[in-house]
């Protein structure tokens, strides 16, 4: 793997990016100002031997507000939370919480069968599972002991009938 050398132009603009992130991540607006446009939620997906499983944290968000939707292998989660209206009023110490729109947007792999996919909401956190395909689950094939000249698939391969 090649290394680039190190310039501090390019230092500099790593960490302007990174002070731009954590500056979005923990200086709300100020109070009186529009929510963000729009935010991702986090995500934990896991894998398991029958199904991919995915969780999506979404504390205080009403379900109706939930939307899901699979597209051409991408699963997209889109949301709106309500803002507290009366907790506007006063100067803010501190505001983590949210309001606003959301979205989220994830490539699955064409090892699952997104037919079956069903999300549950329960206590701030959807989850939604994906069965895998039957056809495309990993399986262990068996070491065959001896030439290749001695097992069926070599036999095949070379033309002859196995005998």
């Amino acid at each position: 793997m090649a290394m680039r050398p190190w310039t501090p132009f390019n230092e500099l603009r790593r960490m302007q990016d990174t002070l731009a992130h954590f500056r979005r991540s923990f200086n709300p607006a100020p109070a009186g100002a529009p929510p963000p446009e729009s935010w991702a939620i986090p995500l934990d997906v896991v894998q398991g031997e029958d199904a991919i499983v995915v969780h999506a944290s979404l504390p205080g968000v009403n379900p109706e507000a939930i939307s899901v939707a699979i597209d051409n292998d991408v699963l997209t989660i889109r949301g709106q939370t309500a803002e507290e209206r009366e907790r506007r009023e006063g100067n803010f110490l501190m505001r983590e919480r949210r309001a606003g729109r959301f979205h989220r947007a994830l490539r699955l792999p064409d090892t699952l069968d997104t037919e079956k996919a069903q999300p549950r909401y329960d206590n701030g956190v959807l989850t939604i599972a994906f069965p895998k395909l039957p056809a495309r689950r990993a399986r262990q094939l068996k070491v065959q002991i001896g030439s290749p000249a001695e097992t069926p698939a070599a036999a095949a391969a070379a033309g002859d009938e196995p005998a």
